[in-house]
């Protein structure tokens, strides 16, 4: 079985977030990044089944050089070749269109990408995929077994789970409970040392439109300070709470 697992290159969620440019374009200055943590979810299932059922991982991401690190963890985890695709990710359909020909040209069996990324939080790319391709989609997926080439998926829905089976080839939307943050892996030295040597392919981008285009970033506004009323002076919380927060 041939897995493909996309990779997004995200900030750190304890980094502090700035723009430039007018608030039109995210500074990177002094920012960590990391593997996208649904991502990470999915890479554990895949490197599951490599050593279960003998897969053959390939992890795969669409950014410049600067992504490479990210890419090399997720050899060290285990993955067994990746793929950087040399273009600025714009927006979902264009990273989409890049990811289905890869997909396109591979033959993988199963395809295995987070149900979001972190940090534009889109929830678009693995849909679009598999509407590109034309092949079976699995969104919000918590549990994932193969045999042969039927699968068995679980996924959330409001209020419980939905159990749907169907056929590779598949598509993935992933997240917490394909995996236990438990059995996520930190990469050892051996890991580390072994990442150096594997294959990292670089592709240029096909010819794809970006259909979005971010003109301005917004943070959330900062939180008024707090205001501390004695617990005797019941009067001074009720007119607070009434005629300022206006919550009552």
């Amino acid at each position: 079985m041939k897995i493909l697992v996309c990779i997004s290159h995200v900030p750190d969620t304890t980094s502090k977030i700035n723009f430039t440019n007018g608030d039109s374009e995210f500074d990177t200055n002094g920012v960590q990044f990391v593997i996208n943590p649904n991502d990470e979810f999915g890479l554990t299932r895949a490197i599951w089944f490599q050593e279960q059922q003998g897969a053959n991982v390939t992890v795969v991401n669409v950014g410049g050089p600067d992504t490479e690190p990210t890419l090399r963890k997720a050899l060290a985890i285990g993955a067994n070749d990746a793929i950087r695709i040399n273009a600025n990710p714009t927006d979902g359909f264009f990273v989409a269109k890049q990811l289905a020909e890869v997909i396109k040209t591979g033959g993988y069996d199963l395809v295995i990408a987070g149900k979001e990324s972190l940090d534009y939080n889109g929830g678009m790319v693995p849909g679009m995929i598999a509407g590109i391709l034309g092949i079976n989609f699995v969104n919000s997926c918590t549990e994932l077994t193969i045999d042969g080439t039927a699968a068995k998926a679980s996924r959330e829905i409001d209020g419980g789970k939905e159990i749907v089976s169907t056929t590779l080839p598949l598509i993935v939307g992933g997240q917490k409970g394909l995996v236990e943050e438990k059995d996520l892996r930190i990469p050892n030295m051996r890991g580390i040392m072994t990442a150096r040597t594997k294959a990292l392919t670089i592709l240029e981008p096909i010819s794809a439109a970006s259909e979005t285009k971010a003109i301005k970033f917004e943070k959330p506004a900062a939180k008024s300070a707090v205001k501390l009323i004695s617990p005797d002076n019941l009067d001074e919380l009720i007119n607070l709470l009434h005629n300022e927060a206006k919550v009552i």
